[in-house]
């Protein structure tokens, strides 16, 4: 499960660097064809996520998004996320991972 939210972040983050490349850097539109792509896969992978609910799905994920953006902003961007990013990041992640393994009950 964390690998398909891992696989929506990085399709998602792509998706939505196409557009802001486009926007914001002057790039040509055609940055737009890969970046509908990468969005529509995105949305596709995360419905292979095993949930029952998808509000629980999509807010577990909000956690893994954000810690992805963050090695998004180091990897590709070059800049090196600082302390309050990082403290961020780990409260986004750990939400993200009681979510995705607490104890539910059916139904809730």
């Amino acid at each position: 499960m964390v690998a398909l939210y891992m696989l929506a972040a990085l399709a998602e983050i792509a998706g939505c660097f196409a557009f802001w490349a486009w926007a914001r850097h002057d790039q040509s539109v055609l940055w737009l064809v890969p970046g509908i792509a990468l969005l529509a896969f995105f949305a596709f992978v995360l419905t292979q996520v095993e949930s029952a609910f998808a509000g629980r799905a999509y807010a577990a994920y909000g956690g893994v998004y954000i810690a992805g953006s963050l090695l998004w902003l180091l990897i590709v961007e070059r800049i090196v996320p600082d302390r309050w990013d990082m403290i961020g990041g780990t409260i986004s992640l750990i939400g993200a991972l009681v979510i995705i393994y607490g104890p539910h009950f059916k139904g809730a």
